[in-house]
């Protein structure tokens, strides 16, 4: 059987050059200032989302270890979760 060629798909080289045929950016038309105070906006909003999700790291980490705690002191777990080899207990 003859195996059917597919035409070559189209490179995008040319791409660059109808990006700088279509005009200014945003970033161009807006004044230094404001693109300065964006900047900052965007660095708090990255710094306040970060220490929310170290609070809430630090919440679970906490969470976890009461838990453990908890359990550490019920008799019912830790009787249902030891291991039952006592020989190397002797």
């Amino acid at each position: 059987m003859a195996k059917k060629k597919r035409p070559a798909a189209p490179s995008h080289r040319g791409s660059t050059s109808s990006q700088q045929e279509q005009g200014p950016t945003l970033k161009d038309m807006l004044s230094a200032d404001v693109l300065q105070k964006l900047k900052a906006q965007s660095d708090e909003m990255k710094a306040a989302e970060e220490q929310k999700k170290q609070k809430a790291r630090v919440e679970a980490e906490e969470a976890r270890k009461k838990e453990q705690k908890r359990l550490e002191n019920d008799m019912n777990y830790l009787l249902e979760n030891s291991k039952q080899d006592w020989r190397k207990y002797k």
